[in-house]
């Protein structure tokens, strides 16, 4: 039988709630508020009066090509991001779960880039593809490819990609390790009893556990890469060249930001949490009735 928590009023519960609800209140309501009303609005040259425009924001945000060619290159940029981070991430974990002698530093080794601020991420990919001083632009050249993403848009893109899947692979790899290690060892062994070979045993048990780990893996690294890399593509390419990496949480920035348009640049972020918000459903609604708990 499970016990249940109750309460002989409101108070306690009420302020127990209060921390978490005023932050929420502080650092999205509010914020997500402000970016709705001032997507409606237009400001004067001088930023001295403001009008009421209805929808005409997201109407041009919408017919710009500029905007398209951002959303196409965020929708290619997540997917790789994604992919990219929890492949490795999973094929590391499955070798940290056989390590036996020196696992413990192994799995420290691979769970420090967590703690790399995804600025500085991006500033330690740039200097090993740097087209003159890059160690692994100078490997490239000896194998006849010529880098430079300064003014190759595929490369600016592979190496944007790179940057914020490091950044993220120690994240996945926690996740997936733990679940690794909740798989009872009997049923590995019982299919290894069985003369079923390492793909399979991954293919018919491991990776079926495993799959509410990955489901929410993929929610996390989606929602990564629409926000929390824009620090790597700021300091990376500042969503060059020719905007080949303008993802649009750095359009959104460029806009608001060094364009000065206000309300246009609130429209793209509203537009851009309403797609973050749909893909959070999609994901829930349709890809979740796929994954096995047990």
């Amino acid at each position: 039988m499970q016990k249940r928590v109750t309460f002989a009023g409101v108070l306690l519960p009420a302020l127990l709630l209060a921390p978490q609800l005023l932050i929420t209140l502080v650092f999205f309501i509010w914020p997500a508020s402000q970016a709705v009303r001032q997507s409606v609005l237009r400001q004067d040259p001088f930023g001295l009066r403001t009008s009421f425009i209805w929808l005409d924001n997201f109407a041009r945000v919408l017919s710009d090509p500029g905007y398209l060619n951002s959303l196409r290159v965020t929708v290619v940029f997540s997917i790789a991001v994604t992919l990219l981070g929890i492949t490795t991430a999973l094929l590391l974990a499955m070798m940290a779960d056989r390590v036996i002698k020196g696992a413990t530093a192994y799995k420290t080794v691979l769970i420090w880039p967590y703690a790399v601020a995804p600025a500085i991420a991006g500033v330690l990919w740039l200097f090993m593809f740097n087209p003159s001083i890059g160690i692994i632009a100078y490997l490239l050249r000896g194998v006849g490819i010529g880098w430079n993403h300064q003014l190759n848009g595929t490369q600016a893109m592979i190496l944007v990609v790179i940057a914020a899947a490091w950044k993220q692979i120690s994240y996945n790899f926690l996740f997936f390790l733990a679940g690794l290690q909740a798989i009872p060892r009997s049923l590995i062994e019982a299919a290894a009893i069985d003369c079923a070979g390492p793909w399979r045993r991954f293919r018919t048990i491991i990776f079926p556990l495993l799959s509410p780990t990955t489901f929410f893996l993929v929610v996390v690294n989606v929602v990564y890469a629409f926000f929390e890399t824009f620090g790597i593509i700021h300091a990376v390419t500042q969503g060059g060249p020719a905007r080949a990496t303008e993802i649009l949480v750095y359009k959104v920035f460029r806009d608001g930001f060094i364009g000065l348009d206000l309300g246009g640049s609130a429209a793209q972020s509203v537009i851009l949490m309403l797609i973050v918000i749909l893909l959070t459903v999609v994901q829930f609604r349709y890809i979740e009735r796929r994954v096995q708990y047990g």
